[in-house]
C-alpha cells in the first residue's frame, strides 16, 4: 500500500487566528476545540466584519477537516455543516485534494492512535497538549485506490453509526433521570413543594480519606485491597475503571480510612471538585483517598443514599460547592463546607420510590452500556485491519 504525508495529500494545512477575537452576543459562530469534542456548552460568536478579515486566511467549508492542535489533541472531524464559521488557534483546518483521498477515510485514520502517535513521537514531554502544524504535515497515511478508500469509509462509517446509537441511548436515559428528578421533587431552586430544607452536615457524618504514606507506591496489581482515587469518583459513581490497589503492609497504615457499600463519596479538591459518587458492593471496605471525603447517612429513616446522591449532583447544591469552593492556589471544599450544604428533605417514602425507579433506569443504561462497549470493539478492530490492508482488497 502507498504511504504518503498529510501534507503531500492536501492542498492547504492551516490554523486558526491566533489572536482572541471581540465576541458577540449573536453573529457568526467562533469554533474552538471543545465545539469538536463535545465538551463545550457555551457558544461563542464574532462579527460578521471579523469573520470576513479571518477567512482571508483561513477558510473553512463543508467536506474540509477539522483536527484538534491544542488542549484535546488529535480529534478529526469532517465539517458536514452548511453554516459560515470561523476558528480559532487550537483547531487545523485540512483541506484534503479529492483526486488523492476521500475525506472520510481520512477522518477515520486521523482519529486513530496511529496517526496521533506520528503527531507526538518527536515531542519531549510527558503530556502532549500541543501539535505543531509542521508535525501534523508529517503524518504518514496509507493510500489505497480511491474506490479502496470508500468502501473502507463506508465499513467504518456503519460500525460507527453502531456507536453513536448506543452512545445517544446512554444519553437519553441520562436525561430521563433528569427529568424524574424534576418530576417527582421539582426544582430544588424554587422549593416548588415546600420541602423541609436542612443540611448535609444534620443528615450526615461527613469525614475524610487518607494518603498513601509517604515512600509508599498504589500498584496496578489487584492485591485485594483497592484504593478509591477522586478520578474513580465521576457522575454519580465510583467506578472500578483504571482502580489501583495497596499491598497488604501500606493498607495496615491506612485501615480506619475505608469506605463501604453504600457510602457517598464527594471530591474535594482538583478541576473536577465536587464529583459525587455511590460506593459499590465490589468496592466494599476499599480505601478512599485524601482528595475526596465520604458522606455516612446518620437515618436511613429520613434520607435515602440514591436521593442523596442524585440531589448533590444537581445544579442547586453544584452551584453551592462553586461558591463554597477556596480558590487558594488548588481549588479545595474544606470539611465544614460539605457541611454547610443545603439539601431538601422529601417523604422518605417518596425517596425510596425514585431511588427504585432510578435503579431501574441504570439496568437498562448499564445493558446500553454493554452494548457500546462491544460496537467500541467491533469499530476498533476494523480500524486496525482497515489500515493494515487487511480490510479490503484493493
Amino acid at each position: 500500500m502507498k504511504i504518503v504525508t498529510l501534507g503531500e495529500i492536501c492542498s492547504q494545512i492551516t490554523d486558526g487566528t491566533h489572536h482572541t477575537p471581540t465576541y458577540t452576543e449573536k453573529g457568526i459562530p467562533f469554533l474552538r476545540v471543545t465545539d469538536i469534542t463535545g465538551s463545550n456548552e457555551s457558544k461563542k460568536f464574532i462579527s460578521e466584519n471579523e469573520h470576513r478579515q479571518l477567512i482571508k486566511r483561513c477558510n473553512p467549508e463543508k467536506g474540509d477537516i477539522l483536527y484538534t492542535k491544542n488542549g484535546t489533541i488529535g480529534v478529526a472531524k469532517e465539517i458536514d455543516w452548511d453554516f459560515e464559521f470561523s476558528i480559532f488557534v487550537s483547531l487545523c483546518l485540512l483541506k484534503a485534494n479529492p483526486n488523492f483521498v476521500f475525506n472520510r477515510y481520512l477522518v477515520h485514520y486521523l482519529n486513530t492512535n496511529f496517526a496521533l502517535r506520528q503527531a507526538t513521537q518527536n515531542s519531549k514531554k510527558a503530556t502532549i497538549s500541543n501539535l505543531h502544524l509542521i508535525e501534523i504535515k508529517k503524518i504518514k497515511i496509507p493510500l489505497p485506490p480511491l474506490p479502496t478508500q470508500k468502501k473502507i469509509a463506508a465499513i467504518l462509517d456503519e460500525a460507527d453509526k453502531l456507536r453513536q446509537q448506543s452512545k445517544q441511548l446512554i444519553e437519553n436515559y441520562n436525561q430521563l433521570t433528569q427529568s424524574l428528578f424534576l418530576d417527582m421533587f421539582g426544582d430544588p431552586v424554587t422549593n416548588p413543594k415546600g420541602y423541609p430544607i436542612s443540611s448535609v452536615g444534620e443528615q450526615c457524618n461527613v469525614k475524610g480519606g487518607k494518603r498513601v504514606p509517604k515512600g509508599e507506591k498504589l500498584i496496578k496489581e489487584d492485591t485485594g485491597y483497592p484504593y478509591i482515587k477522586a478520578g474513580n469518583i465521576k457522575n454519580g459513581k465510583v467506578t472500578l475503571k483504571n482502580l489501583e490497589y495497596l499491598n497488604y503492609e501500606t493498607r495496615e497504615k491506612i485501615k480506619r480510612y475505608t469506605v463501604e457499600k453504600g457510602d457517598v463519596c464527594i471530591t474535594v479538591v482538583g478541576i473536577n471538585i465536587g464529583d459525587i459518587g455511590i460506593v459499590p458492593a465490589e468496592l466494599d471496605k476499599a480505601n478512599l483517598t485524601e482528595n475526596a471525603n465520604k458522606l455516612l447517612i446518620k437515618d436511613k429513616c429520613r434520607l435515602n443514599g440514591i436521593y442523596l446522591t442524585l440531589a448533590l449532583q444537581s445544579d442547586y447544591i453544584q452551584k453551592q460547592i462553586h461558591k463554597k469552593t477556596m480558590a487558594v492556589g488548588v481549588p479545595k471544599l474544606a470539611l465544614f463546607r460539605i457541611q454547610e450544604l443545603l439539601i431538601l428533605l422529601p417523604p422518605i417514602n417518596l425517596q425510596n420510590q425514585f431511588a427504585e425507579r432510578l435503579q431501574a433506569i441504570e439496568a437498562q443504561k448499564a445493558q446500553a452500556q454493554q452494548e457500546l462497549a462491544k460496537a467500541e470493539d467491533l469499530f476498533n478492530s476494523l480500524l486496525q485491519r482497515a489500515f493494515k490492508g487487511e480490510l479490503v482488497k484493493d
